[in-house]
């Protein structure tokens, strides 16, 4: 199975898109389709080898509408031709209203002006030329009817395919007035008919007013992709690369993996890269939300679209074009707004239907009113006017535009979602399970405690001896803490999953792991108690050699900064909120009481936190976060699986929503982001449903008996035109979305896992310097503070100090290194 993006050219409602749905999922081979009104495009899932993109094409052709594979462009283009289309659509569109207007406001001066009191001359009068003043109504007309007949063309068109649609109820309506209206002239010319029962203005204000609100309603579908297409156009459209030694500028469509990127300060990154020279801070919120530079140094991942602050870096490319991370994000943020929400079911099956139900209505109505004895005048206005009134956009759009909002919303946010479906199962969820290591927690370990009956430094040796060809963290953080130190030459290395490894070193089997791994071998510990490290949520990994136990290391990985806050949300979200951890008990219950989490799953390995979430969903619906890479069965088995911190890696198959940030409070802001776009469907859908079950009557005049309530063709006109517009409007209140949760300080990670300690506000300090002599000195000490990544200084030599403004937390060591590097003295 594969999926392919088509276009789709000539649906104007949302029985077109339901048409056209129908049609593609008759096509052998299909097995799912998704199609979009708000972005004219459909999503296709089909076996290559039982058909192909051209037979899919060739269906959505046989049932009147066009179709073609979306080509694969760069952002930059891609922004480029959606701009391009946009506007052009809108200019066309707002040309043919301007035109019917012109023609428009005479005509109904002419027809309504005497209700007014307005003179007209008696040539075109009612009274003393009926013939002129009924045949200048068909000049006026006539214009407004040739301007707007694509509502003709494709309206009958989708008759004829068997698919009628809004254009269809459009045509009907201003057609039979106008044929009506004509006909009358003629009766009018042979000394019978009242040409005051003339439906000219109905006709052309039809047209004029659905003109009017498809422009009104184009323009605000626009404003729906507002993120898509900011996305689209952060990356810039050249590079500047190094070629032999020198600096060279070229196209972004010529750089390739491999190319050296120079950036300098102002610049944005064109490509997802390694920092091989130099250290800068980059604007990453534009991709992850975050509002705080971060520092980049060499060996750092930098992401395409990051604006450089400050600084000056050359990154090797290793990701270009479609790869990046903003092409990624854009084709997220694209296929999610193109799928169909399970809500959206309903309006769906209503749409399917609707017009010829509509019509049905209409020539009800009519004959209601013939055989009430009310005449044809008077039925002929009630079919018109329940026609035109009812509004199937409303239904196709009430879902997809609020999705579209708040998928673009999440990417601002840092927050991808990858399905419409996975936003509102989302919002239902009655439980989080998460996992304790780097979601929880920082994921950064270190060594706290060291306790053996061998020297302390050789016993660190040895244990990183055994663990030096792990990938764990525990691991790394063991041979992080004996950095500098020669390491053993070590073989045969084994690994067991979830307990500890081993390693045979210098002829001898060396053991490192927990305390169950070393009770399974039946190696004594009884000389080693760690109960009380435990107790503080540290894990103590013993050592043992030729089944003899030597001591243990404890380390410990400290709560994230938003951890305790980002739980304490989800439970007034009504939230029961789960930990699930490989760790022992004591470490996972004493984290888990830091971050306020009563409900803790510890000792469960890799394989079994599937079998452990399946378990909880049979109480409701779960939400796993994790990694996206270890726990990627959990992600699967649970009903949303948020991935945590993925940064580059966001295309993780196993979950439903990535975070770009390692913040847990970002999950917080997709749970509350579902919440509100549910919320807004619910009140679009109630909207739709409530404009057409209440308006419709209202037209047919089913009211009329009882209350004397009817509404004209025209004013019908002006509600259907108005009704799509409220729905859309309605949609865009989702720019105003803020999150619950936003960091006062926040705790960044460079690639090397260091922190960064950045500040939302940027902070001053004042640094005493001596040997400052003339304004010479105050520059060259001024250049040499600025260097430092996030610090601006103000720099006085008769003062002997410099103000610092910074961005991030500067060690006084790097202010020292940086002042007494330019040959003056620190002080303090």
């Amino acid at each position: 199975m594969i999926k392919e993006n088509f276009s789709v050219q000539g649906m104007t409602c949302s029985a077109c898109s339901a048409h056209v749905e129908k049609a593609v999922k008759g096509v052998k081979g299909v097995s799912s389709c998704a199609v979009s009104l708000l972005t004219n495009s459909m999503v296709v899932e089909f076996d290559e080898n039982a058909t192909n993109a051209k037979a899919i094409c060739a269906a959505v052709k046989k049932g009147g509408y066009s179709a073609s594979v979306q080509g694969e462009t760069g952002e930059g283009e891609a922004a480029e031709n959606a701009g391009t289309d946009e506007g052009g659509e809108l200019s066309a569109m707002k040309k043919r209203l301007i035109a019917s207007l012109v023609f428009m406001i005479p005509l109904f001066y002419l027809t309504m002006g005497h209700m007014l009191g307005a003179p007209l001359p008696n040539i075109l009068s009612h009274h003393h030329s009926p013939f002129n003043y009924v045949f200048t109504q068909l000049l006026f007309t006539l214009p407004i009817v040739f301007i707007n007949f694509g509502y003709f063309s494709r309206g009958f068109k989708a008759v004829i395919n068997g698919a009628p649609n809004m254009d269809t109820l459009v045509a009907m309506g201003s057609g039979a007035a106008f044929i009506y209206s004509t006909a009358l002239i003629y009766a009018i010319g042979n000394g019978g008919g009242d040409p005051m029962g003339l439906h000219f203005e109905s006709a052309a204000m039809i047209l004029t007013l659905i003109t009017l609100g498809k422009f009104l309603e184009a323009r605000a579908k626009g404003r729906t992709t507002d993120a898509l297409s900011g996305l689209a156009k952060l990356s810039p459209q050249s590079a500047v690369i190094l070629k032999d030694g020198a600096e060279e500028e070229i196209p972004i469509s010529q750089l390739q993996v491999g190319d050296i990127m120079v950036i300098k300060q102002g610049a944005i990154v064109p490509a997802d890269g390694v920092c091989v020279l130099g250290e800068a801070s980059f604007d990453e919120s534009a991709l992850t939300g975050e509002s705080v530079p971060v520092l980049k140094e060499k060996g750092s991942t930098v992401m395409c679209a990051s604006a450089c602050v400050s600084g000056y870096a050359q990154v090797e490319a290793k990701r270009v074009g479609s790869k990046t991370t903003l092409s990624q994000m854009i084709e997220l943020v694209k296929s999610a707004g193109a799928s169909k929400a399970p809500i959206a079911r309903i309006a769906d099956k209503v749409s399917g239907i609707f017009v010829p139900v509509v019509i049905s209505i209409a020539i009800i109505s009519a004959a209601a009113w013939m055989l009430a004895g009310q005449g044809f005048y008077k039925a002929l206005s009630a079919a018109i006017a329940v026609l035109v009134i009812s509004c199937p956009c409303a239904l196709g759009l009430a879902t997809p535009v609020a999705i579209m909002m708040g998928t673009g919303e999440g990417a601002r946010h840092g927050v991808l979602f990858k399905t419409a479906a996975a936003m509102e199962t989302l919002k239902h969820v009655k439980t989080v399970v998460m996992d304790k290591t780097g979601t929880i927690t920082t994921g950064k370990m270190s060594v706290t405690d060291v306790v053996s009956d061998m020297g302390k430094d050789e016993f660190i040796r040895l244990a990183a001896s055994i663990e030096q060809m792990s990938s764990h963290p525990i691991a790394k953080a063991i041979v992080e803490a004996a950095k500098g130190a020669p390491l053993y030459e070590a073989s045969e290395f084994e690994t067991l999953e979830g307990r500890g490894v081993s390693a045979v070193i210098e002829g001898r089997r060396c053991l490192a792991g927990n305390e169950n791994y070393m009770n399974s071998l039946g190696i004594d510990l009884s000389a080693f108690d760690a109960s009380a490290l435990k107790e503080q949520g540290k894990t103590p990994i013993f050592l043992a050699r030729e089944n003899r136990a030597l001591g243990f290391i404890a380390v410990a990985d400290t709560l994230k900064e938003d951890s305790a806050k980002a739980v304490s949300a989800m439970k007034n979200l009504n939230m029961n909120v789960v930990m699930l951890t490989g760790d022992n008990e004591r470490t996972a219950k004493a984290v888990a009481a830091q971050a306020g989490i009563l409900e803790v799953i510890a000792g469960v390995l890799p394989d079994r936190k599937q079998e452990e979430v399946k378990r909880l969903r049979a109480n409701g619906r779960v939400a796993f976060i994790g990694d996206g890479v270890n726990d990627a069965p959990a992600l699967k088995e649970a009903d949303v699986g948020i991935a945590i911190g993925s940064g580059t890696d966001i295309a993780i198959d196993s979950a439903d929503v990535v975070l770009m940030r390692s913040n847990l409070s970002d999950a917080v802001t997709a749970i509350e982001l579902s919440h509100a776009v549910l919320r807004n469907i619910k009140e679009n859908l109630f909207w739709a449903f409530f404009y057409n079950a209440i308006c419709i009557p209202l037209a047919a005049g089913a009211f009329y008996p009882l209350l004397g309530w009817q509404l004209s063709p025209m004013v019908g006109a002006a509600a259907m035109s108005l009704s799509s517009v409220s729905v859309v409007s309605n949609a865009l209140r989702l720019r105003f979305f803020k999150p619950s949760l936003r960091d006062e300080k926040i705790i960044a990670k460079d690639s090397k896992g260091e922190d960064n300690m950045l500040f939302s506000k940027p902070t001053t300090r004042t640094v005493k310097i001596e040997g400052m002599m003339c304004t010479h000195c105050s520059g060259h000490v001024k250049k040499a503070l600025e260097a430092i990544p996030g610090v601006t200084a103000e720099v006085s030599h008769e003062t002997g100090e410099a103000v610092l403004t910074m961005k991030k937390d500067v060690p006084d060591a790097k202010l020292k290194a940086a002042i007494e590097d330019a040959g003056y003295k620190f002080i303090g």
